[in-house]
């Protein structure tokens, strides 16, 4: 069977269908809401934030250095570094840097005007 065809029943003989195919574009906007909507605005904020969160600890790990180490060298608790990585806290553009700075990483932003 051709894997992009799909049957309308379990039965033997039934005619079959081409599956409709969605870009994943539409499947988020239908999700998560269009672009230039609060909710997908919401969305997008949050996912920067778990990726900023996973790449600080990502590099914490591969640097060998404990919350704590790290903590220590940009000047907050342990239980901040944890919060950092969870994405539990919101991090200033100071706070940001101190991070990264202290993994030896660079952080570099981009800023596009939106709806033009």
């Amino acid at each position: 069977m051709n894997p992009l065809m799909a049957t309308n029943s379990n039965q033997p003989g039934t005619e079959t269908q081409p599956m409709q195919l969605k870009r994943f574009q539409e499947v988020k906007s239908s999700y998560v809401g269009a672009e230039g909507t609060p909710e997908r605005h919401t969305y997008e904020a949050e996912l920067r934030a778990e990726i900023i969160a996973e790449k600080i600890k990502e590099l914490r790990k591969a640097r060998h250095m404990t919350q704590q180490e790290l903590g220590d060298k940009i000047g907050v608790k342990k239980a901040q570094v944890s919060r950092l990585e969870s994405s539990t806290a919101n991090i200033t553009l100071d706070t940001l840097q101190k991070v990264f700075l202290a993994l030896g990483a660079r952080v570099t932003f981009g800023i596009e005007p939106l709806g033009e």
